[in-house]
């Protein structure tokens, strides 16, 4: 299933930091003058109820219209691809796969659509700045997914980093490093191909 960090965001703020509304519009327009993306990450996603914190490296890679992936390669290897209606999530170690066909990539919320210029952030979350300058978001509508949001935006209106609250207090955060703008990604690198021998399995209940 799509990782939970897809719902965060952190900017790195200028000296002055912008007005909230001002700040969500530099994000906004940032993404949608992109048209491809990679990046490597660290995320951080710690578990409330069992008070530990899991770290994760990889790679992040986005292209409009509607393909992200997300390579894995610690603590253990995974790759997640979405593009169009398909999602395949992979793990090579297992050799094992789950695979949807029907994905609604509208279902999304604007905190990961953004990423591929389309959503609001402005019409879909309370916004606010705190004390070190980022833009905090609040969605307007209650979703379990999505308690707050904490933007952190370089001086082009870049995402460095990601922090997502859940409604069960999860908190998933990612930073950046080494983004790419505009690389020229190939489409077919959104194109999984699968072991013939690779074993599939079902979303977890409720999934």
């Amino acid at each position: 299933m799509l990782p939970t960090l897809l719902a965060t965001v952190v900017l790195a703020a200028a000296p002055s930091s912008p007005a909230p509304l001002s700040l969500a519009r530099q994000v906004q327009a940032f993404y949608e003058r992109t048209h491809d993306l990679e990046a490597e990450f660290v995320q951080n996603y710690t578990y409330a109820a069992f008070g530990r914190t899991q770290v994760s490296r990889g790679t992040l890679r986005v292209k409009k219209p509607g393909k992200l992936r997300w390579d894995y390669v610690e603590p253990s290897q995974k790759t997640i691809v979405v593009n169009g209606s398909r999602l395949v999530q992979f793990e090579p170690e297992a050799n094992q796969a789950y695979v949807d066909e029907h994905f609604d990539a509208t279902a999304m919320s604007a905190a990961v659509t953004f990423l591929l210029g389309k959503g609001s952030l402005e019409k879909e979350f309370d916004l606010a700045t705190d004390a070190d300058g980022r833009l905090v978001l609040t969605p307007k509508v209650p979703d379990a997914r999505v308690e707050r949001i904490l933007l952190t935006v370089g001086g082009s209106g870049e995402v460095t980093a990601t922090s997502v609250r859940d409604g069960s207090g999860n908190v998933n955060e990612i930073s950046f490093r080494n983004i790419r703008r505009n690389p020229g990604l190939r489409d077919d690198v959104f194109v999984l191909e699968l072991p013939k021998d690779v074993h599939r399995v079902k979303p977890p209940a409720g999934g």
